[in-house]
This record gives structure tokens, sequence and C-alpha cells, in this order.
């Protein structure tokens, strides 16, 4: 595993790409499209939780489904989406498709660690972006912890690529959490564990 080193400044002085989860298909949440369902202020979930970390993130990235329309999404026209053409089979096999489509983008060979986040937590404060980021590098997995709660974002160094890319099902990142541990940030924001289950969870 390399040695750790600051990430890369960016625009906005981070070196952590930000992937936004939101190919799943929410069975919890019933039969409507959680992504497209409107918080109290009018705007929907998907694109208030990609307008948040597009304050925290330089460059920010949607992986959706293959058949997916970012436009009927709410999705902004400049922002990027990778499309997951496993997302059918669980988060793992998301995130594995979206780690390959970074690890073969060469603007993002200095990229220092990518940011996974959930397309249904549009409330996490900008300094826990910040203090996340700050502590970024290429040889940790980075965890937000609320009152000993973990949440996220979590923030996987590029030395967990590779693991990344071959994650499988529906088990998301806990296989590499088990294997290689984490680095526990404690922030107080609820926001890191606040989620979109169920309709009564958007008020």
């Amino acid at each position: 595993m390399p040695e750790p080193r600051s990430p890369r400044d960016g625009p906005a002085g981070t070196g952590v790409i930000a992937l936004v989860m939101a190919a799943g298909a929410s069975r919890r949440f019933g039969d409507a499209d959680k992504r497209v369902a409107a918080l109290p202020d009018g705007r929907t979930l998907l694109a208030a939780t990609v307008e948040s970390l597009r304050k925290g993130f330089h460059d920010v990235r949607v992986v959706i489904r293959s058949g997916d329309d970012p436009e009927l999404l709410g999705l902004p026209p400049d922002i990027r989406v990778i499309r997951s053409v496993n997302a059918a089979h669980g988060m793992g096999s998301s995130i594995a498709d979206a780690a390959l489509a970074l690890n073969r983008d060469p603007e993002l060979s200095g990229v220092a660690a990518a940011a996974i986040c959930l397309g249904d937590m549009p409330w996490i404060r900008h300094d826990t972006l910040a203090r996340l980021t700050a502590a970024a590098s290429e040889s940790r997995i980075l965890r937000p912890t609320s009152h000993g709660t973990p949440g996220h974002p979590v923030i996987f160094g590029r030395a967990f690529w590779d693991g990344l890319m071959s994650l499988e099902g529906d088990t998301g990142g806990r296989t590499l959490l088990r294997q290689y541990g984490e680095h526990q940030v404690p922030v107080d924001d609820v926001g890191i564990v606040r989620d979109v289950d169920n309709p009564d969870d958007l008020l």
C-alpha cells in the first residue's frame, strides 16, 4: 500500500471525487421512484443531494442505471453520470462499475480518494465534507461518526480502488471495511446518518 499523502488540490481545494450512488431499486420506498420524490422545499431528493455535495467536492459524478434519463431524474445538464450495467445485482456491483469507470479515466490519475455517497442524503453539512476531504489520503478509508454511530460518505483512498472494483452483489463496501478497517472521524452532524427509506422520511 502506498505511503499516505495529502489529496491533490482541485478547483475547490480537494482531491476527493464524489460518487453519488443512485442506481438502486429502493424497494422499501414503495412503487414510486425515490430519486424524484419531492422534499418540502420542492426540490427532488436526488437533485437536492447532488446540489449539496457539489458544494463540498470539486468533482461529483452520479451513478445511475443503464436506462435512466438524467433529465427526468432532475439532474443538472452539466453533471457527469456513470451508467452501471450491473445495477440490478446490488449496491456492491454498482460501486464496482463506478470504480472501474474512475480508474479508466485519465483525468483522474492524480485523484487521491473517492467518496461513496448515497443519493438520499441531502442533509450532510458542508463543514463535515470539508473535514473529511482534508483528512483523506490514498491509503486511508475514512468514515464519519455522529455520537458514535457511523454514517456516510465513506471515503476510500486510491489504494482501495482495486477492492472497490472487485465488489459484487449487495454488500456495498462493508467487505473492505471489515478487511482493512476504517479511520473514524467524529462530527457533530446528524446529516451523516439521516437518509430516506420511506415517504415519511422526506418531511
